[in-house]
């Protein structure tokens, strides 16, 4: 018996000595246990931005004929651009139809244009209708509203724009945004090029001709006041002719980009304000610019925006950064859209 119990005693002893053994094997090494390294931040673009090298990059900013709006304007943003450390050229156009082109075709970083002629490129509806779809237009920011402007001088007799038919008529150069303004307008009031003879010049030769008697009126679209109209109202007995009743409430139900307006009393020799229509203008840019280029070109836009004011009244009224891009139609270029979203103007 006594034999018996020593076995069992034995027996209990290495079965507890081999049960402690496994829990200490089982319990974990809480002596090399470390800590997760934190995750390094993501570089945002904002980042990427304030980093690029603008120094090495040349801007071509497309602008319009000496003549008009976009010439000083555009200057002014090549200024700007210059003095944020780009090499910047500003380059006289015939305006919107030509800067379409020359963006698509990469001959300018940046360019204006007015936002009914950029949709109808965009969509090949319009003046475009039949061309290839422009798809590669992006927006970078939104800028002036462009007043269409149709002028004569009382000798004519013209005091609507019914009263159009049968006279010589500026329309702008083919295919500008003038032309195209032009064509839509005289559509919604039921006139067609047969019904008028068409003058084919951007508007500042369309107005010396008028002066020597060989057009009865002019369209014009700008931002106010302009200064080749000033200086008809100045020297000649000008008419600014309205753009109201039906035809301005089809025009303006049927392309959403143009809104009803009045070019205020004064703003040349009208002592009463006169009916009307605006559409914006939009700076393009190129779709195949870096991202964060175009992000530090707006940064650069705005750090610099007193040059762009003080280039023009209507920059000094409409360009600024608290106006931000609910007006503009045309789809964002990626690195203008981060800019409006961190700027908290795009949701």
């Amino acid at each position: 018996m006594k034999k018996l119990l020593a076995i069992l005693l034995v027996l209990c002893m290495v079965l507890a000595a081999a049960a402690c053994g496994s829990k200490e094997a089982a319990a974990p090494a809480t002596d090399t246990k470390t800590e997760a390294a934190p995750a390094a931040a993501e570089e945002t673009l904002k980042d990427k931005a304030a980093k690029f090298d603008r120094k090495s990059q040349f801007l071509t900013v497309g602008t319009g004929p000496t003549s008009g709006i976009y010439f000083p304007i555009g200057g002014a943003f090549a200024t700007a651009l210059k003095d944020y450390g780009y090499q910047t050229s500003a380059e006289a156009t015939n305006a919107t139809g030509q800067n379409i082109q020359n963006i698509l075709k990469g001959d300018c970083e940046i360019a204006i244009a007015m936002q009914d002629a950029v949709m109808q490129a965009y969509t090949a509806s319009g003046a475009y209708e039949g061309k290839e779809a422009a798809s590669d237009l992006r927006a970078l920011m939104r800028l002036w509203p462009n007043y269409v402007q149709l002028v004569t001088t009382a000798n004519t007799g013209i005091k609507s724009v019914e009263d159009l038919r049968g006279k010589r008529v500026g329309v702008g150069a083919s295919n500008s945004g003038v032309e195209i303004n032009a064509r839509m307008i005289l559509a919604a009031y039921g006139i067609t090029y047969d019904d008028i003879t068409p003058d084919y010049l951007a508007y500042g030769e369309a107005i010396d001709n008028m002066k020597n008697g060989q057009c009865d009126a002019v369209f014009v679209t700008s931002g106010l006041p302009n200064a080749t109209v000033m200086e008809l109202g100045v020297s000649y007995d000008m008419v600014v002719v309205p753009i109201d009743g039906e035809g301005r409430e089809k025009l303006v139900s049927e392309y959403p980009y143009y809104a009803k307006s009045v070019i205020p009393a004064g703003t040349y020799n009208n002592t009463e304000d006169v009916e009307g229509v605006f559409v914006y203008n939009i700076m393009l840019v190129r779709k195949d610019l870096p991202d964060e280029m175009v992000y530090d070109m707006l940064t650069g836009i705005f750090e610099n925006i007193s040059t762009i004011k003080a280039s023009h009244n209507a920059a000094d009224k409409n360009i600024d950064i608290t106006f931000g891009v609910d007006d503009i139609q045309l789809p964002l270029h990626p690195g203008a859209e981060q800019f409006w979203k961190d700027n908290g103007y795009i949701k």
